[in-house]
Parts: structure tokens; sequence; C-alpha cells
């Protein structure tokens, strides 16, 4: 004899279902059989059966739908590794593998790194030597040569041409005139500054004019208070150097 099938299992909005029909079922009888109870007995009655008809409609929608539950975050045990959230974004936006380990790693950068600015470039060197000022020559001793150009009774002219030889200019120069006396008298200078100690008188530059160009000349005059004959220099030296032209 085959075994009586076994009744359907309950669940359990089903059982809440069926308690709140039969709670209403008995409510109602209540209320049917006392005519003479109150009107605010009623309405708590109306109340009660309203709030557990809406916590039961609560219970069945989350039974219902339990995927809707907010899990419960648990953090990872003791000796269980995290797992890494999953990547979202298309394949192109995801990190590659050990990327992320790599950029985790490494030690964050400080302000005190700074660029070390680069050498500054240096010309690149054309193979010719540079150019440079070749020294002066030195000067070359300069000459000079005495000379009467007008002679007259009681006086004369004198000219001294100094001569540079060398192609270097020749900016200061002293010539020295010794004559026979002292009462003897230089006037009418030209091409350069007198002045007298005794019998000596002494000839220097007057100013740039005064400077003998390389390989040219400047010419000294002057005339002197005298007869040709007993007045002309016994001495006549141009930077130390003898003069030519005087007589014997």
């Amino acid at each position: 004899m085959p075994a009586p099938p076994s009744p359907p299992r309950r669940t359990l909005p089903i059982i809440l279902l069926d308690g709140l029909v039969a709670a209403a079922g008995a409510v109602r009888r209540a209320v049917t059989g006392r005519r003479d109870g109150s009107r605010l007995a009623y309405v708590a009655i109306v109340a009660s059966l309203g709030v557990l008809l809406a916590t039961a409609l609560s219970i069945v929608t989350v039974l219902r739908t339990p995927e809707q539950l907010t899990p419960v975050a648990v953090g990872p045990g003791e000796g269980v590794p995290a797992t890494e959230p999953a990547a979202t974004g298309t394949p192109d936006d995801r990190p590659e593998p050990g990327l992320a380990t790599a950029r985790a790693s490494a030690p964050p950068l400080t302000s005190t790194a700074r660029a070390v600015p680069a050498p500054p470039a240096t010309p690149h060197s054309t193979g010719a030597p540079s150019a440079t000022t070749p020294a002066p020559p030195p000067p070359v001793p300069l000459g000079a040569t005495f000379a009467v150009e007008d002679s007259a009774l009681l006086s004369y002219g004198a000219v001294v041409t100094i001569d540079n030889p060398g192609p270097v200019a020749a900016p200061t120069w002293t010539l020295v005139v010794v004559l026979p006396r002292e009462s003897l008298r230089v006037t009418s200078v030209t091409g350069a500054r007198a002045s007298q100690d005794g019998t000596t008188w002494t000839f220097v530059p007057e100013g740039t004019d005064g400077a003998v160009p390389g390989h040219g000349t400047v010419r000294v005059t002057f005339r002197v208070s005298g007869a040709a004959i007993s007045a002309t220099p016994t001495a006549c030296t141009i930077d130390g150097a003898a003069c030519a032209g005087l007589p014997g």
C-alpha cells in the first residue's frame, strides 16, 4: 500500500498570512457579538490590525527580495589575504598587473628633490687660432740736426730737426742746447716749450703736437740774441744723444 503523500511545506509568508486572516475573523466576531461595545475599543482593534498587517507585508517583501539587503562589511580575518576590488571600465582603461604594486611601493617625491641644471653649452672650436694683437716694437732712439737759418749782426735764427727712424711714434723727447754765455737769450720758440738753467736751455714737446711720428720729423725753431760767430751752441743733445750739424 503506497504511503500517503506528505503535506506541502508551509513557508513563513504563508504562515503570517494565515495568522492575519484568523486574527481578522476573531476581531470581527468579537465586534459583532458585542454590540454594546464602545467605539473607542473598536478603533484600537482596527489600528492594531493595521500595524500587524504592515509588519507582515514588510517581512514578506524582504523575504522575497533578499538580494536588495545591504551586505554587512566584514573585514578580512587574520591570515586571510584581502582581495582587490574588481576592475571597472573598458579593458584599455584598466591598469596592467603589477603597475599598481610598483606605484604603491615607489617612495613619494619630496620637495627637496630639484632638477640639476645642465652645464652651459660651450661653443665649438673652429680650429682657427685666436687672433692676438702683436706687441709693438720697442722705440728707436731719435736723432737731431742743428742748423743756422737766418744770421744777422746781433742775432741769428736756429732750427733743430728731430728725426724718428722707427715705425712707432715718439710722444716725448728732450732737446738740450748749451750756449757759450749765460747772457745769451733764446726767443721766438716754435714746436716746443723752452726753459733756462744758466747756459743750458731745455726744449720739450708742447702738447700732443710735439710727438714725432714714425718715420717722421719735427722742427724746433728759436732765435738767439747774439752773433752767430760767437754765440753758436757748444753742445746739443736729443734724449742724451749728440746732435749733428754743430760747428767743430
